[in-house]
């Protein structure tokens, strides 16, 4: 195989590689700091790409009243416990967790898009945003930024980033 075809395949299998990221929880005051930065009120439906143990979709139903709660969790072990959770604190009703990769989420009904993935990972699932969030989606990304993307606030807790960025002034000055 000739050079230019070895990259050529290695840039292939990139692409059509699933997005994994390690699990790391956002510490509780994270993920409160993000809901809050992204306003979220009862009228909102919070989706969380990468859901780990759900903190981010319970905080959004029970402390930010969010009107529906979507997660997609492609690890089984935590998307598993994480129905345990759900179904135990009675929110089965408004928060809906899928076992697959994010890549195959339907974000349709995404008001507000929460991320803790990398900055590759942001870059894979940028695309994926800009053709299926509406505008006016708030998406939120713990320490990540999106390159080409304007946040419209950067907020600072202790260590942590928290980007904002608005659909589709974000993205406004890379369309031009």
């Amino acid at each position: 195989m000739s050079g230019d075809k070895f990259i050529s395949f290695l840039d292939e299998l990139r692409e059509n590689m699933e997005i994994m990221v390690p699990y790391v929880p956002s510490p509780l005051e994270v993920v409160e700091k993000m809901l809050e930065l992204a306003c979220v009120t009862p009228r909102d439906v919070v989706y969380d790409l990468g859901c780990g143990d759900g903190r981010m979709l319970i905080a959004a139903v029970k402390k930010f009243g969010a009107r529906k709660a979507v997660g997609y969790e492609i690890r089984r072990d935590l998307y598993e416990e994480l129905v345990k959770t759900i179904e135990r604190e009675g929110l089965s009703k408004r928060i809906i967790v899928y076992n697959e990769d994010l890549l195959n989420a339907n974000l349709s009904e995404a008001t507000v898009l929460t991320l803790f993935l990398t900055t590759t990972a942001n870059e894979k699932i940028k695309p994926k945003l800009e053709a299926e969030l509406k505008p006016g989606t708030r998406i939120v990304s713990h320490e990540f930024t999106f390159k080409g993307w304007a946040p419209q606030k950067v907020a600072e807790l202790s260590w942590h980033k928290i980007y904002l960025y608005v659909i589709p002034d974000c993205n406004a000055h890379s369309r031009k």
